[in-house]
């Protein structure tokens, strides 16, 4: 089966035959998002005018030189704002950076992307510091979730998720820390892999410092890989950066599946029966029988990676921030803001030590689990949906939502890569996320995988009511 390209490659293939040009592909982004965004809030800035003289001058030198500046050429992006962009504020979603200067310069991603020919229409949403799995604050106010506007897209990458899901933009940049990719993508239907720690260098160092790194977002399996290819690569002042890396397919004799990796209690239905058939269908896909196992024992001898996980980002979010600046603060940050920092502001220095050389056990249970030829799969979270104000069914609490919703961060602690392949609806009509996590390095060979999940089971490219970006 051959797929259908997806928006970028679309994108960058119709403006390099001379199809369409840069101006008119920014010119359809900027009205998407006036015409549908007002509903969803996903984009929170703009930065037209310069766009649209960006296109322009990439229109003339391609008429001029008949060259393309690089496999991007005149593809509209959407950047998450936790990432700096040139002439524009970072705001992150936070009263406390209200009125910040515009950066210097562009972050590494936005710079490599620009670098390959793309043109920077605006910024994204997120939950404040990017600290939730649902997109909210009291700067910008909520994203909704364009398959069901009473539901969040997730986070922290909630605005890029909500985003791509209504077309809005070929690209949208994400972070992921705990899940900020993955999270989105399984409630928004799309494409999401958090790689290899190292595998994309990052700078500035990230507020945890271990443990986020870039990851990109996509509707195919074909532009992710192009995305994933353009960001990889040695940052300077990243010490856990590596070259850029092909690696060779490997072939996988073990799929394991575990409901949980912590003792949380088993899968809400329909959560349970829509992972376990997906688990199914790709096992069968691979030609390998799946083994379920318990997997909430699968830590125990060393502690529980979700909780360690939480103390640190919580400790070293206080420490980037200053903690004498959160102290004074806290009554301007949304509610669920103010509780993350307020965990970290307790937080000893014993504690948290315990955490940093737990990391190192946790890696070596998984490695020691993977191999080099054993996927596991997981579900993305434990339940089916979350309110775009951070609600679960049954609650009025706009808090921190509970450890048991989530099933992403061992992967940030351990370092391996994990991507969200879209494996279905629910009865509601929502998304379900299906998980794969892969030995250290295996990146490619997730894209490689989720080509063939694809061509298996291919999915809606955006929510219902919305069109897959191209120029009109």
């Amino acid at each position: 089966m051959t797929t259908k390209p997806g928006a970028i490659t679309a994108t960058a293939e119709a403006v390099a035959r001379r199809d369409v040009t840069s101006v008119q592909t920014v010119t359809e982004s900027l009205n998407r998002i006036e015409e549908f965004d007002d509903a969803i809030g996903s984009v929170i800035a703009l930065r037209a005018e310069l766009a649209l003289q960006e296109a322009a001058r990439l229109d003339a030198s391609l008429a001029e030189t008949g060259e393309v500046v690089g496999p991007l050429h005149g593809v509209p992006v959407l950047v998450k704002d936790l990432e700096n962009v040139a002439g524009m504020p970072t705001r992150k979603g936070s009263k406390l950076y209200e009125n910040v200067p515009p950066s210097e310069t562009d972050e590494i991603v936005p710079a490599l992307l620009r670098a390959a020919g793309a043109i920077i229409v605006g910024k994204t949403n997120l939950p404040e510091f990017a600290t939730e799995g649902f997109t909210d604050n009291l700067l910008d106010g909520p994203t909704k979730n364009p398959w069901d506007l009473r539901y969040s897209p997730g986070g922290s990458s909630g605005g890029s998720g909500a985003a791509l899901a209504a077309g809005l933009a070929p690209i949208a940049t994400g972070t992921d820390g705990g899940g900020s990719v993955r999270i989105p993508s399984g409630l928004c239907g799309l494409l999401g892999i958090k790689p290899t720690v190292g595998a994309i260098g990052r700078w500035p160092a990230p507020d945890w410092l271990d443990l986020s790194t870039y990851g990109p977002f996509a509707t195919t399996a074909q532009d992710l890989g192009l995305l994933y290819s353009l960001m990889t690569g040695v940052v300077p002042g990243d010490p856990a950066s590596a070259p850029s890396f092909t690696q060779p397919s490997m072939t996988y004799r073990r799929v394991v599946v575990t409901e949980r990796t912590s003792a949380w209690g088993p899968l809400p239905e329909p959560v349970r029966s829509l992972f376990l058939d997906a688990a199914e269908r790709f096992a069968t896909m691979l030609g390998v029988p799946a083994e379920i196992i318990d997997g909430q024992n699968t830590f125990e001898s060393v502690g529980d990676p979700d909780v360690d996980w939480f103390t640190m980002c919580t400790a070293e979010h206080v420490a980037a921030i200053g903690r004498d600046t959160v102290i004074a603060n806290l009554s301007i940050m949304h509610p669920a803001a103010a509780s993350f920092m307020e965990e970290g502001l307790r937080v000893s220095i014993d504690d948290y030590l315990g955490t940093r050389h737990r990391r190192p056990k946790y890696t070596r249970i998984i490695d020691e689990l993977l191999g080099q030829d054993t996927l596991l799969l997981t579900p993305i979270l434990g339940v089916e949906a979350i309110t775009y104000d951070g609600r679960l069914p049954n609650s009025d609490s706009v808090d921190m939502l509970p450890p048991e919703v989530y099933s992403t961060a061992f992967q940030n602690i351990t370092g391996h890569p994990a991507i969200s392949l879209p494996a279905g609806l629910y009865p509601s009509g929502l998304p379900f996320g299906l998980q794969v996590t892969a030995p250290r390095w295996h990146d490619h060979d997730l894209i490689t995988l989720a080509r063939r999940w694809e061509d298996s089971y291919p999915w809606a490219r955006v929510a219902p009511g919305y069109t897959e970006f191209a120029v009109r």
